[in-house]
């Protein structure tokens, strides 16, 4: 049963069935040939036997009883002169059953005739018209018996179907061991290099080297070395994430520690008269609140123990105000405006500070595209409910995202929208929106500017 499962083995079992189907329609007309030429055989031994007579019409009963049975027919009726003539005669055993006229029949006549004759178990006497051969009159006709034509035919069609079976078998083996060296044996190779990779992937050295010298194969050598180069790179790049995660989680441990001190600080400095720093003393403890939270959020990453977005509602003003405030600072001498087209009441359902994270992380980017430009520029944050969901677009007349920046956008350490970025930024971005059931998509960059679109549904989950 293995070996019938096999693709070598099922290759010679249809190798088998199709040549002998090939021979099963070669052998329908062979057969009618064969029937006709010996039915011809009767008729040019009859007309030969019809002339001997012709030369002496005083031939003893004997040797036209020797005549006969030589000629294999029982009589001979030759027409000749327009006369028909009954030139040899012996008593029929039985009376005609059938007549078959060998003047010019169609193939179709021959194989129907055939078949219906082999069909037929009982032994009879058959009538056969033909014409004579070399011009020896215009007719002849003979009455035979159709037994020995049906053995005839029997051990010429058993000698081929015999003759058939050995051409299959051995048309069968020799493309089975093609078959087994031209294609079983690469596609074994290829699985065995699968089966050696699999077990260290890491493993450079066990990559496939394509030297196939069938196109086929080697087109799949190809593509596998390929698949394998590729996945042995993301090990090891996921490898060193892992070890830069594990390091971030370390720094983001002890510089939590060193934040929450300052916290302390800022306790102390809330208390001061000066009217500059009541006014900038909140900004600065709720800065470092947020890197207290961003500190502990990372560490609980790098446990793979993220925690869901705490949704709550709060104003989407308050947090935007809290953004372009913390820019403006960041901006210096260069010629960077930020706008802002945020209704008053417009209240969202989510986690204010992953929304926080989010807007910042896109407001950042866009100053710092335009800051490297040199030339002024402009960034807007709008917003707007509709029915289904919250929608929020950052807008800038920076120079556009690079061509590799879009290819791996939020992708981290690959879709870098700067010079030396990591890309941490618009990954960690998206990845908040979609604990959010959002979705954060880039809408436009081009030479005029970019904008990123935050569409968050309003609706909840229901449990149907």
């Amino acid at each position: 049963m293995q070996f019938l499962r096999s693709l070598s083995g099922r290759f010679l079992i249809l190798t088998v069935i199709f040549v002998m189907l090939a021979e099963i329609l070669i052998f329908v007309p062979s057969i009618a040939r064969f029937r006709q030429e010996f039915l011809m055989d009767r008729l040019d031994r009859a007309q030969i036997a019809s002339l001997a007579l012709l030369a002496d019409d005083q031939i003893s009963a004997d040797l036209q009883e020797e005549l006969l049975f030589n000629a294999g027919v029982y009589n001979v009726v030759l027409r000749r002169d327009e006369a028909r003539q009954l030139v040899l005669s012996a008593p029929l055993p039985s009376a005609i059953s059938e007549t078959y006229d060998l003047r010019d029949p169609t193939p179709i006549t021959l194989i129907q005739d055939s078949l219906r004759f082999l069909m037929q178990p009982d032994d009879e006497i058959i009538r056969v018209i033909g014409e004579p051969s070399n011009m020896g009159g215009l007719l002849i006709e003979v009455t035979v018996d159709s037994a020995p034509l049906r053995a005839a035919m029997l051990d010429y069609g058993l000698r081929i179907l015999v003759l058939s079976a050995v051409i299959s078998v051995v048309t069968a083996a020799l493309l089975f061991l093609a078959v087994r060296g031209f294609l079983v044996k690469p596609i074994r190779r290829v699985v065995g290099h699968m089966k050696v990779y699999a077990e260290a992937p890491d493993d450079a050295r066990r990559i496939i080297e394509p030297s196939s010298t069938t196109t086929e194969i080697l087109q799949a050598e190809e593509a596998l070395k390929s698949m394998q180069q590729q996945l042995t790179a993301s090990l090891k790049q996921r490898e060193r994430l892992a070890q830069l995660g594990g390091a971030v989680a370390k720094i983001s441990h002890d510089l939590r520690n060193i934040l929450t001190s300052a916290q302390l600080f800022t306790d102390r400095i809330e208390m001061s008269e000066d009217p500059a720093v009541k006014r900038m003393a909140p900004k600065l403890v709720n800065s470092i609140t947020r890197a207290v939270h961003l500190c502990e959020s990372t560490l609980a990453y790098g446990k793979a123990e993220e925690q869901a977005p705490t949704l709550s509602r709060f104003m989407l003003i308050d947090i935007v105000s809290d953004v372009i405030e913390s820019e403006r600072l960041a901006v210096g001498d260069a010629d960077v405006s930020f706008g802002e087209d945020i209704p008053a009441t417009l209240e969202l359902r989510g986690d204010s500070e992953q929304i926080y994270r989010v807007i910042s992380n896109l407001v950042r980017n866009a100053r710092q595209a335009i800051v490297n430009t040199g030339s002024p520029g402009e960034i807007v944050i709008s917003a707007e409910e509709t029915p289904e969901s919250w929608e929020i677009c950052v807008s800038d007349t920076g120079p556009g995202l690079p061509a590799k920046a879009k290819e791996h956008l939020f992708q981290p350490f690959q879709g870098g929208a700067t010079k030396g970025g990591t890309g941490l930024g618009l990954s960690i971005a998206a990845e908040l929106i979609r604990g959010h059931g959002g979705t954060l998509d880039l809408e436009l960059s081009d030479e005029t500017g970019t904008t990123f679109r935050i569409s968050m549904p309003r609706g909840e989950v229901s449990a149907a």
